[in-house]
């Protein structure tokens, strides 16, 4: 597989995703997000879910649709990959998922038009073509291919960024699309209830790259493994140390295995790329915020690995069997 070692991040809007996100705004999400963990969304999400309510949107055929789907549990990235395999404009498809209702794509067409969303989306365009700013500008000369490259195996995806100032307000997703792999971002969160931040602000870096690292990393780890099924498999032999409450957040091998992985290549790309007092200050935030005590170590074996590789190790799966006891290891070095 050929490797695009200065592969850029492409800095983008789509409409599917924004209307999905208008569809969003219409449902008990944004309250039900507030109720988990309470922030305050861009002031354009905001407006949005008041322009749709005031106007009896909720009670549209596709917004009830999208409640059903999400009360049944159904995850956001399945909408926001649903959306990117729709055509546009019409959204008309012959094949859908089995989980999607066949209805849905022509009742979010008639949301879209009823609604007037491209009118608005005119008119407030202002808040959009910022954040499309502030993202580009932030990412101009940034490429995460050389950097996953040695862990993921070859990259032949594009990064692109997608910056949503509308809902999710508080929560990355990252989706595949064709032979794209596409972070979809809010702004930087702010404490409490003070609005968000710029994308570009200088001390929200951490966070953006955070987002971007974390979906890239994901997929292309999350793909690497399930074409390796068998060295997988191997290295799920052995358990992962660590604590019984990450265990309840992460409850498979394959979830603690990824969680570990993209927390410790942010922390080692803000080191090796950015700064390692940002690195250091991403690792005080994931121990306090997230308990995740158990990341120097993750690092110390990452590097140990990148140290060793064309030598002992060929590839990053010939490596994995032997990452939950080097894992172990690192653990009882850092109690000493």
């Amino acid at each position: 597989m050929t490797v695009t070692v200065n592969m850029p991040v492409i800095v983008t809007l789509d409409d599917r995703i924004r209307l999905m996100s208008a569809a969003l705004a219409a449902t008990t999400y944004p309250q039900a997000a507030q109720d988990h963990q309470r922030h305050l969304a861009h002031s354009h999400a905001r407006n949005t879910q008041k322009y749709l309510q005031t106007r009896g949107y909720a009670l549209h055929p596709a917004v009830k649709t999208m409640q059903t789907l999400l009360d049944a549990k159904a995850p956001l990235e399945a909408f926001y990959t649903l959306a990117m395999q729709l055509p546009w404009p019409g959204l008309q498809s012959g094949t859908l998922p089995s989980w999607v209702p066949q209805e849905w794509p022509e009742q979010l067409w008639d949301f879209y038009n009823k609604s007037e969303l491209a009118a608005y989306w005119e008119e407030n365009s202002l808040p959009w073509q910022d954040a499309m700013t502030q993202s580009k500008r932030i990412f101009s000369e940034v490429s995460f291919a050389a950097f996953l490259e040695p862990f993921t195996g070859g990259i032949a995806e594009q990064f692109v960024f997608m910056p949503n100032i509308s809902y999710p307000a508080n929560t990355d997703l990252g989706i595949r699309h064709e032979n794209q792999l596409i972070a979809i971002v809010p702004p930087p969160q702010a404490w409490g209830d003070s609005p968000p931040w710029p994308y570009d602000d200088e001390t929200q870096l951490i966070s953006v790259y955070r987002s971007a690292i974390v979906q890239y990393g994901r997929l292309l780890m999350l793909a690497y493994l399930r074409a390796n099924a068998e060295k997988l498999a191997e290295a799920q032999q052995k358990d992962l140390p660590i604590s019984q409450e990450l265990k309840k957040q992460y409850a498979t091998w394959e979830e603690q295995f990824l969680m570990l992985f993209t927390k410790a290549a942010v922390a080692m790309y803000l080191e090796d790329y950015v700064d390692p007092l940002e690195a250091k200050a991403y690792m005080l935030i994931e121990k306090k915020a997230h308990s995740i005590a158990l990341l120097p170590g993750t690092i110390s074996v990452l590097r140990r690995y990148l140290q060793e590789r064309g030598n002992r190790y060929e590839t990053f799966i010939d490596f994995l069997p032997y990452f939950p006891t080097q894992l172990r290891v690192a653990k009882r070095m850092m109690t000493l």
